[in-house]
């Protein structure tokens, strides 16, 4: 599961947690972007700190892990050579990449989609009162052009973003419930995303 993580928060955790139920994964394994060519770098945390608030986050659950392997590399970090270094390490499991459904509409554009899809099964989320009805043709067309298995997660909206929860500290709102207590007391503790 990759994701800027800037920070992380339930919706992230919702949406891995429902991923692995559904479709039996051994783990989920979070990944903090690095240099990503989808993000304004300016407005992104410290990728170390983004890390650390991730692996707090995921403490407790036994079937989620983390990755450095991102914001450890020099440079733009794409997806389908962060999918090819799993592919190595990992030569016999089955890789499935979780993002949000959102996402679909531009995938075309991402670099070496073909590549991608050789190397993962995509899990989308559907969220944000996105409608499937919009998304089945997306994902005919990219089967059809890419070869992309496409199975979408089931999971509760739950309508929080890292920007939500950002704006909300920038204005000195309680972000309690939105993410993990240990997320918030890090954030408090190191003043992050103050004004």
């Amino acid at each position: 599961m990759g994701g800027t993580f800037n920070p992380v928060h339930y919706g992230h955790l919702l949406i891995a947690e429902n991923a692995y139920e559904q479709f039996q994964l051994d783990q989920v394994i979070f990944m903090p972007t690095g240099n990503s060519p989808h993000k304004d770098d300016s407005q992104v945390l410290d990728a170390r700190k983004r890390l650390e608030m991730v692996q707090l986050a995921i403490a407790d659950n036994p079937h989620f892990s983390s990755s450095d392997y991102e914001i450890s590399k020099e440079g733009v970090c794409y997806t389908y050579l962060t999918l090819q270094h799993f592919k190595h390490n990992l030569p016999d499991c089955e890789l499935y990449f979780i993002m949000g459904a959102d996402s679909l509409a531009y995938f075309a554009s991402w670099r070496c989609p073909d590549e991608i899809s050789r190397n993962t099964t995509i899990l989308a989320a559907v969220r944000d009162g996105l409608n499937m009805e919009e998304l089945l043709p997306i994902q005919k067309h990219l089967l059809e052009t890419y070869g992309t298995q496409i199975r979408f997660i089931n999971t509760p909206n739950f309508s929080v973003s890292s920007q939500i929860i950002r704006n909300r500290i920038k204005n000195f709102h309680t972000i309690r419930y939105l993410v993990p207590d240990v997320v918030e007391k890090y954030i408090k503790q190191h003043k992050i995303y103050l004004p």
